[in-house]
């Protein structure tokens, strides 16, 4: 992914007003980011902590969707795989996320969801960037560039819901 200023982010997402873009909180980080090990930029928003972000390149544009996640935790022994990158986290270490759909449909309060790594660290967990507390990947015959590719396309399956 290529680096992305705090304009190119607010100026992103699809499911929010501009005035709850302008508002939404930023990582302070961006020129820190591993930009090159990453499919998406996501946070958890440190003043909401229901609230994530996910900003990424969708049909050859740049897409911010806002996503929100029930605060009710699962006991450490349930385990759960990410939809995305097909990690598997004890507890809450994946999270349903929702998003509200895009233009009108989102407005009449419809959304979509996703299971996804509550960190939104998928793309440094298939690269072998991080490692899932206690938790794992299953080892699998597919090259970490085919496990990126799917990552990519799952997340894009799920992008391509928001504007049905």
């Amino acid at each position: 992914m290529r680096p992305l200023s705090e304009q190119d982010i607010r100026a992103s997402f699809i499911n929010c007003s501009k005035g709850e873009a302008k508002r939404l909180s930023i990582p302070r980080d961006l020129d820190e980011r591993p930009w090159g090990d990453l499919d998406f930029l996501g946070w958890r928003d440190p003043g909401a902590p229901d609230r994530s972000y996910l900003v990424t390149e969708h049909a050859s544009r740049l897409i911010g969707v806002t996503l929100r996640f029930p605060s009710s935790q699962r006991g450490f022994l349930h385990r759960s795989m990410c939809s995305l990158c097909l990690t598997t986290h004890p507890g809450s270490g994946v999270s349903l996320m929702t998003a509200r759909k895009a233009g009108a449909a989102g407005r009449e309060g419809n959304s979509v969801g996703v299971y996804m790594c509550t960190d939104l660290a998928c793309s440094l967990y298939v690269r072998g960037k991080k490692v899932p507390e206690a938790g794992g990947r299953f080892e699998e015959s597919l090259t970490t560039e085919e496990q990126i590719a799917r990552t990519a396309g799952n997340l894009s399956s799920f992008l391509d819901t928001l504007f049905v």
